[in-house]
């Protein structure tokens, strides 16, 4: 018997990567402050977050297997998170223009039923071609990218503004790291492959 599988997130991102796994799934919202503690290592913060969200939703889906991750980015130790507004935006993409950026991606995969979780952490490294403000000003006009983590989206026009791209994963950078997700998936006993 399949065990249900709840994804802990509302991002359409995320759930658009983990129905490439043909697996039947919900979602639902784990509800948890995100805010990083203080001096928390940008690592550390993805993987309490990724943890934290899948076990949000325990009491709720005692049977399922609950998915949670979680992403981050850092451009010299600055933290680059959700820019939520065009200023906001603005400001992350011409901090990053020519630098690299780190992105860290966490997936956690909880059975509530046997308190066991596992949890994988990807590493993308995205270096940022020179970027002039008014570069930054059309990409924003052309692709909002104010819910995506860096201020834009690698699966759309934002791969125009990178030099190049580093991963062993590349939908982690999108948000789920499926390669992991699979394989924690397996580890429960559960197979996209069947």
């Amino acid at each position: 018997m399949s065990r249900p599988l709840v994804l802990c997130s509302t991002s359409r991102y995320r759930r658009e990567l983990l129905e490439r796994l043909r697996l039947p799934f919900a979602c639902a919202a784990p509800e948890i402050d995100e805010s990083p503690r203080p001096q928390e290592a940008v690592a550390a913060l993805v993987e309490r977050l990724a943890i934290a969200k899948a076990r949000a939703l325990a009491e709720r889906f005692p049977d399922a297997l609950l998915i949670g991750s979680d992403q981050a980015a850092a451009a010299e130790g600055r933290l680059l998170g959700k820019p939520l507004h065009r200023d906001a935006a603005v400001a992350q993409l011409l901090h990053a223009s020519g630098r690299e950026v780190v992105f860290h991606t966490a997936v956690a995969v909880l059975d509530p039923s046997r308190d066991a979780c596992r949890v994988e952490r990807d590493l993308t490294r995205v270096r940022f071609r020179a970027l002039q403000r008014r570069d930054v000003e059309r990409y924003l006009d052309l692709e909002a990218a104010l819910d995506c983590a860096g201020s834009f989206k690698c699966e759309g026009l934002g791969i125009a503004l990178f030099d190049a791209i580093e991963t062993r994963d590349p939908t982690a950078l999108v948000g789920l790291p499926l390669i992991a997700t699979a394989r924690l998936l397996r580890s429960f006993g559960v197979d996209p492959l069947g």
